[in-house]
């Protein structure tokens, strides 16, 4: 027999389907308060630290606890006063700082450095992989370590954050160098950077039109001089002047068209990049034989090789040669010589970070939350998850997003 529709009603309301049911409210995440490390930098000539003490005043009234290893901020111009005076607490020794769940540096581990960090730590640095060898991912996976790099780890707009703001430093500070060199009596030819009414501008040509190239034309036109400058594309050329709001003269990299502003260049600042390998050298020696005596070259691209073949890694105690008659300025790491900004430009990006971390109640779940920070790791829970240094090494690799999922 056929049941009434008001009976199938009732039947199905007894089953408990259309009870009132409990709302189902988030569950709020549990804080997690951190303890950060922060040593000294060991490696040669570098003067930067992760976290200025602003930075630190900022984390401790989070609830965070911050390990600052003594004299860590001397080099960037901030004394350990100024840490203590910010919360942080000062210790006496790498071993102590390396007692952090998390450690928070600038240049890559050292072999010490290795030996001291513990099994589950996070460790945050820069990588500097064409100079890291097998055993530095084979230690850190022993240690079941999760890694990442600040050249690896993206913003929202998929850009390298941390990259950038070196870069834009990168591109200031060689215009002020070159000014430093082109009016100095022993390098230069006292010879004002800019110029005025009356006066012929000084010629800057920039070989490059990525950010390094665009901050190192906005510097140069601040000060007045006449830029020129060269790329391998036009994409980049014509996006640089977009971005300026200008029409300056823009090129692309022909010998002939170079040599010529190269014979009548005051500066050149080269500001190559190569996303694989070495940078291609497209300034010659002949070309810099033939630029006028005096005249300064502040290759950036030497942390790729150089894209001057008369260039040579210099450093910042000795950073300057002379070589047919032109001063080059060569050294790797520009943005250390001017510590104190960035450090600030590391603090700006990691203080969001690790607040994030507290905040979503450990490292994990941050990790899930900020796609960024995840593409920036190389280790998590020891395993390799950068396919690049997996395939260069032969090592096993896992994709993150498979590892986050599984978690």
């Amino acid at each position: 027999m056929e049941q009434s529709p008001k009976k199938d009603y009732v039947l199905f309301s007894r089953g408990g389907q259309l009870m009132p049911q409990e709302e189902m409210l988030e569950v709020r995440k549990k804080k997690n308060h951190l303890v950060i490390g922060i040593p000294r930098e060991s490696t040669y000539q570098e003067n930067r630290i992760a976290l200025a003490p602003e930075a630190v005043s900022v984390l401790v009234q989070n609830g965070h606890k911050v390990l600052i290893e003594t004299r860590a901020g001397e080099n960037a111009f901030f004394p350990d006063r100024e840490f203590a005076e910010a919360g942080g607490e000062l210790v006496y020794s790498h071993e102590e700082v390396f007692k952090a769940n998390l450690v928070l540096k600038v240049a890559p581990l050292t072999d010490k450095e290795l030996e001291l960090v513990k099994p589950g730590q996070v460790v945050f640095s820069t990588l500097a992989f064409p100079m890291q060898k097998e055993s530095y991912f084979r230690t850190l996976g022993s240690k079941k370590v999760s890694a990442a790099a600040f050249e690896f780890i993206r913003d929202k707009t998929g850009t390298f954050p941390l990259v950038r703001s070196m870069s834009e430093i990168a591109g200031n500070t060689s215009v002020l160098i070159a000014s430093e060199y082109l009016c100095n009596k022993k390098y230069g030819k006292g010879r004002m950077f800019g110029g005025f009414s009356g006066i012929t501008p000084t010629e800057v040509v920039i070989i490059g039109a990525g950010t390094v190239g665009e901050y190192a034309v906005r510097a140069a036109m601040g000060l007045g001089a006449m830029v020129k400058v060269f790329d391998h594309s036009i994409y980049r050329l014509r996006r640089l002047q977009n971005n300026l709001n200008a029409r300056i003269f823009t090129s692309i990299i022909q010998p002939k068209v170079l040599l010529k502003a190269l014979r009548t260049a005051d500066v050149v600042i080269g500001a190559l990049h190569s996303s694989f390998g070495r940078t291609p050298v497209v300034v010659t020696e002949d070309m810099v034989s033939q630029m006028k005596y005096g005249s300064v070259i502040v290759d950036v691209s030497i942390d790729q090789g150089g894209c001057v073949e008369t260039s040579q890694v210099t450093n910042h105690s000795e950073p300057v040669f002379r070589k047919h008659g032109v001063t080059h300025y060569c050294v790797p790491n520009i943005a250390s010589r001017v510590p104190h900004t960035a450090s600030y430009a590391f603090s700006n990006f990691f203080v969001p970070v690790l607040l994030s971390v507290g905040e979503e109640g450990g490292f994990e779940n941050m990790l899930k939350k900020d796609p960024g920070v995840r593409q920036g790791m190389y280790l998590y829970n020891g395993i390799l998850t950068n396919q690049h240094i997996g395939e260069f090494f032969g090592l096993p690799y896992q994709d993150i997003e498979l590892l986050m999922a599984a978690f």
